[in-house]
This record gives structure tokens, sequence and C-alpha cells, in this order.
């Protein structure tokens, strides 16, 4: 499989959970999710609000049309539930939009990019910024299930084989 099916998929799969989570989480009260529970990123607002800093933070690097002010990688960039929900659409549309863009071609191309915190300058491949950027998601949001879990709710079934055109989408894209 070249490149770009497959981070098409990762894109597909990371709108399919990003948004059964963020449903899940809307039949919640503001203090459940902003709850303490011990995280890493402290509750489940608090992890939602850094997955999507994080996914901002490297759209800006790549040079979409993004804007992150954090300077901490715990910063809450939205208090407002719907407020982050619309913005973590936005962000999976923007970049879905994108992958769909890129060529196989485009995977080795080097970006050079600062960490929030240093001005170091770093390189690496497009390719393995976007398979750190959905890793990165996939790990954070294995420990939204279990927070979610710990409040009461059933996450069900998250393994994206699961996901209802992981199947299709695929053979589609290879044909």
């Amino acid at each position: 499989m070249s490149a770009v099916p497959y981070f098409q998929l990762k894109t597909q799969y990371n709108h399919w959970m990003n948004k059964r989570l963020y449903d899940l989480c809307q039949s919640l009260s503001d203090e459940e999710r902003k709850r303490n529970l011990g995280a890493f990123f402290s509750s489940i607002h608090g992890t939602l609000n850094h997955i999507l800093l994080a996914d901002l933070l490297w759209l800006a690097r790549l040079g979409l049309p993004v804007e992150c002010k954090a300077t901490s990688l715990s910063d809450i960039l939205y208090e407002d539930f719907h407020q982050l929900t619309v913005a973590r659409q936005e962000i999976d549309a923007l970049l879905t939009n994108y992958i769909d863009t890129l060529t196989d071609a485009d995977m080795s191309q080097l970006i050079q990019y600062k960490r929030l915190q240093s001005d170091d300058v770093n390189e690496l491949p497009l390719g393995l910024i976007l398979t750190h950027l959905f890793n990165h998601q996939t790990h954070h949001r294995g420990q939204l299930t279990t927070l979610i879990t710990q409040v009461g709710l059933e996450v069900g079934v998250t393994d994206m084989i699961s996901m209802p055109t992981a199947t299709t989408f695929l053979t589609t894209k290879d044909s």
C-alpha cells in the first residue's frame, strides 16, 4: 500500500473515533468532563483539549492555516465543550482535506519545526510527522476511553477494522 491511502484511512479513523467520543462526552455534565481523574491531562476535557492542541501545533508546523497560542501542552484552549467540539470538527475536516492533497513523493519532504518550549530547529520527513500525529491521537484516545468508562459510559469497540468504512476504504483507494 502506498502512503497516501494509508494516511487517508487514518484520517477516516480519526474522524470516526473523535465523533464517537465527543458524542459520548456530550451526555456528560461539564463537572463530569472536567473532574480530575488522575490522567496525564487531568480530565476528559483536559485530554480532549490536549489532543486538539497537539494537532494544531503540528498542522501549523506543516503550514496549514491554523493558530495555536498554547505555551504548554496542558493548556486549555476551550473551556466551553461546544466550542471545543466545533474546533475538533473543523480540524478533522482540515486534516482530511490536507491529506487528500498529498502524494507519495510528499512523504519524504523534510519539515523544519521548533518544539513548543525550545528554539532548537528540528527536521523530520512529512511521513514520519504524520505517523506521529496519528499515533499521538490514538494514544490519548486510548486514555479517553478509560476515563469515559470510569465515569460510567460504554465506549464500545474502538478497533480501526470495526470502522464502518474500513473494509471498503483500502480496496476502493487501491483499485
